[in-house]
């Protein structure tokens, strides 16, 4: 009985709206920025190295290049940070995590398309 009804709560808050994407995949994620009162969409580009968890919980650590220095953020999906996220590219992978990809530096860091 709880079980249901927890389900059908999980299924009602879940997110709908975000596209599907795979792990190395570069997506552009927008972000709400607030300052002061106001508040702002910042995109943060990067290559899908993991997703975490499932259902309301999910998670997906994004990892970009900044001024020469890797920078990774995590994103919980289900959270009202994003705006939406946009999928520039699709990356042909082989396994599930890409924690490789930290310590590859320039063109041996790329992906290979998927068609």
């Amino acid at each position: 009985m709880q079980n249901a009804l927890l389900n059908k709560y999980i299924e009602k808050n879940r997110r709908s709206d975000l596209k599907e994407f795979r792990n190395g995949d570069t997506i552009r994620v927008h972000v709400k920025i607030k300052e002061g009162d106001k508040e702002r969409l910042q995109a943060y580009e990067g290559v899908v190295i993991a997703r975490n968890n499932s259902g309301m919980g999910e998670s997906i650590t994004v990892r970009k290049i900044s001024f020469g220095q890797g920078v990774e953020r995590i994103f919980p999906l289900n959270g009202r940070l994003i705006d939406h996220i946009d999928v520039v590219r699709t990356g042909k992978v082989r396994r599930a995590k890409l924690y490789y990809l930290r310590d590859l530096k320039g063109k041996a860091a790329r992906l290979k398309e998927r068609t």
